[in-house]
């Protein structure tokens, strides 16, 4: 049970986790400690948090395509292969300990920050395609798998891949991460619904904190473009690589 005085500051914390989530991704590094310290057990506190992000990851996908920066069709591949993919990953979170990944992920996030400061991709003109959409695809059902299973930093797998891969620049990179995003969150989210593990009151209420960060957070991102998401990218990788080490190294 959660003390009534938590929700207006979880809420709180689900705006700035919606505004960062929606420029770089990561926003789970703020909401998920939160949801741990007020009380909430892990399971459900993975179930709530993929609701209120949710949410908010929708209303910054919704921004990037109305400016036209989300190309629906030639993705549909990727999205139904995330979609299923991180239903993958939710059934199996449940039975697997994650704790291995807490080591593991830290070195592909300091990759992450490594390549976003030093290659000169990292910006908002596109670049060439070093793989089709099509082919791209079961690249982004891996980082969805890894989206359902544990999920911290996918929004910066999904933008670094999207610039080095598919030659997408920054800004367009960023707003196509949302969509898939979305499409990880919507599956995530009806698999721990129908498991029971969502805490919904508390999730609603966050969600509508997550919706006004995301708004913020994707005109930022496109009024500002790359000055803004590069180095939010690399700050946001290089401290959930900390905050993961010290989980797992603290026990």
């Amino acid at each position: 049970m959660i003390d009534p005085w938590l929700y207006p500051i979880l809420t709180s914390v689900a705006v700035l986790a919606g505004f960062i989530d929606s420029i770089a991704g990561g926003g789970g590094l703020i909401m998920m400690p939160a949801l741990l310290f007020a009380g909430v057990p892990p399971i459900n506190a993975l179930a709530t948090n993929k609701l209120q992000s949710m949410f908010g990851t929708a209303t910054a996908c919704a921004n990037y395509a109305r400016k036209g920066l989300v190309d629906w069709r030639s993705n549909w591949v990727s999205i139904v292969l995330i979609f299923l993919a991180s239903g993958a990953g939710v059934i199996v979170v449940q039975s697997v300990s994650s704790k291995a990944l807490t080591l593991v992920i830290p070195l592909l996030l300091l990759a992450v920050a490594a390549y976003v400061l030093f290659s000169p991709r990292m910006s908002d003109e596109d670049a060439h395609e070093r793989v089709s959409a099509k082919s791209y695809s079961p690249i982004g059902a891996a980082i969805g798998f890894y989206d359902g299973f544990f999920g911290p930093g996918t929004g910066s797998f999904f933008t670094t891949t999207l610039v080095g891969l598919r030659g997408l620049g920054l800004t367009r990179a960023t707003a196509l991460t949302k969509l898939f995003n979305l499409t990880s969150n919507v599956a995530a989210v009806l698999l721990f619904a129908i498991g029971g593990k969502m805490l919904w009151l508390l999730g609603f209420s966050m969600a509508a904190g997550a919706m006004l960060g995301g708004w913020i957070g994707s005109h930022t991102a496109m009024r500002f473009g790359a000055k803004v998401i590069r180095p939010l990218l690399v700050v946001l990788s290089l401290g959930l690589t900390a905050r993961l080490l010290w989980s797992y190294f603290a026990g």
